[in-house]
């Protein structure tokens, strides 16, 4: 990070949307532009390996010591199965849903994982949003949950077996050198509306000392490289902020009292509902002040431009919030040395030489 300008590092803390399918002007721009070091697959893709390899290079052509500072990009995408389910077609498998994987034996999830995360990775991703582990009281209640349930994006309705099939899915997705993000942090498995569609949505139910929680605790104990911050309100957590804005929740609770270390990102601060009375700017800086290190912009890459500013804006006269987006951007750029590799487009050679053995922090 030596020699990274300010707006660099501020470019670290975003992640810009485009469309799976194509390599959008106002994206591309965003990192070359704005300094913006990560992208997110969003929508639906059904052209297969080959094409969202080109898409993705178009976006890894961009990165430059003047983009970037040759920082590589992390690039997601969400690949859950059933219904969330960007990419397909050649080279892609129809991954079942998640309620389905739930009743297969953690051996035979890690296997299929292994294949499904040799796909991603040759079509140029390297983070899934995926597993989610979000607790869902029952198979009856799972109706009444419009983000979760609804869609059977559950991996199971007991704590004990959520955790061992999302260890068996993360295992198998790290041997194909793709990380994975546990979503919906604290949890999104009681709510009775979608935080993507509606606004005010309030989770009475998940405490800190509930099973909702004890999924995440197992999960950091158990190595979770990276999780995403729901934008519920949690009237037993913090009634007064959406989660993702939260300084109690983010920081204090799953930096402090679950010793998280890892890289938050929050959910989607772009076209959400549920945050659509905060203007973008306040989004972005809001997050990163609650202890969010990678601001999520998955379907309005438009606002990149507004959000980055806004961040850079405050960085520069506030050295309190300068130094909470260094250490984002730290955190960032530390999870990419750790467990990325890419070549340089303009000819460097990649300083992580070391990682590339038999002690690769995947295996």
């Amino acid at each position: 990070m030596a020699g990274m300008t300010l707006a660099q590092l501020v470019g670290q803390v975003f992640m810009v949307g485009t469309t799976a399918g194509s390599a959008q002007s106002v994206s591309l721009r965003a990192v070359s532009e704005l300094h913006v070091g990560n992208v997110f697959l969003s929508g639906r893709s059904h052209l297969g390996v080959a094409a969202t390899a080109a898409v993705v290079g178009q976006f890894r052509s961009r990165v430059t010591a003047a983009a970037t500072a040759r920082q590589p990009l992390l690039v997601a995408t969400d690949e859950e199965g059933g219904e969330v389910q960007v990419l397909s077609g050649p080279g892609f498998a129809t991954m079942p849903t998640g309620v389905a994987q739930g009743k297969l034996s953690t051996g035979r999830i890690r296997t299929a994982s292994v294949a499904w995360g040799a796909s991603l990775s040759a079509a140029g991703v390297n983070m899934n949003l995926a597993p989610v582990v979000d607790l869902v009281a029952s198979p009856a209640g799972a109706a009444t949950n419009p983000p979760i349930g609804v869609f059977r994006r559950e991996i199971g309705f007991a704590p004990g077996s959520i955790v061992s099939h999302a260890n068996a899915f993360r295992a198998g997705m790290a041997s194909s050198h793709v990380l994975t993000v546990l979503k919906h942090f604290p949890g999104l498995g009681h709510v009775t509306e979608n935080t993507d569609t509606s606004r005010g949505v309030v989770d009475t139910t998940v405490t800190s000392g509930g099973a909702d929680l004890g999924i995440y605790r197992a999960e950091i104990a158990a190595g979770a490289p990276c999780i995403m911050v729901s934008s519920a309100v949690y009237s037993k957590l913090d009634p007064s902020a959406p989660a993702i804005f939260s300084r109690k929740v983010v920081t204090d609770l799953l930096r402090g009292s679950l010793g998280f270390t890892g890289v938050i990102i929050s959910d989607d601060l772009s076209a959400a509902a549920q945050i659509d009375g905060y203007s973008p700017g306040t989004r972005a800086i809001d997050a990163i002040s609650a202890g969010d290190d990678i601001v999520l912009i998955s379907s309005r890459p438009d606002l990149a431009a507004q959000m980055t500013a806004a961040v850079l804006a405050k960085a520069e006269v506030d050295p309190a919030f300068a130094a909470t987006v260094k250490e984002a951007a730290r955190r960032v750029v530390e999870l990419k040395h750790k467990y990325i590799a890419f070549d340089y487009p303009d000819g460097g050679a990649d300083p992580r030489e070391a990682n590339q053995n038999s002690a690769h922090p995947f295996l």
